[in-house]
């Protein structure tokens, strides 16, 4: 199991930026695929972008061009960077291994609004 804490969240004006960080406890975290997922209310939680142990990344067509996860292991850490944010970018932000594998942490909302 590794434990998550996300964090970075907070109220963005559409087109601006924020910068979502996850800390992950466990020595194993090198190895695993990650992901950055959100939840909007009412609806299911989605993939938003996967990073492999090696950097290598996967994003959602929706997030495609603006938002960037990357990962610093020797740290246990990584974080996801979301320019160019739209109203529908609204949700709570969590990180997972991906799939996911180990409880859901408190996550980090992020809401987009003029």
């Amino acid at each position: 199991q590794v434990q998550l804490v996300e964090s970075g969240g907070g109220l963005a004006q559409p087109g601006g930026s924020l910068r979502l960080s996850c800390a992950a406890s466990g020595s194993m975290f090198s190895i695993y695929t990650m992901g950055w997922y959100r939840q909007a209310p009412g609806k299911q939680r989605d993939l938003v972008a996967r990073i492999a142990s090696g950097g290598s990344t996967i994003y959602a067509n929706s997030v495609k061009g603006r938002f960037f996860a990357s990962r610093d292991n020797a740290k246990n850490a990584m974080a996801l960077q979301m320019n160019s944010l739209q109203p529908e970018d609204t949700a709570k932000y969590y990180c997972n291994t991906w799939p996911p594998q180990n409880d859901w942490g408190q996550g980090t909302q992020v809401t987009v609004s003029s």
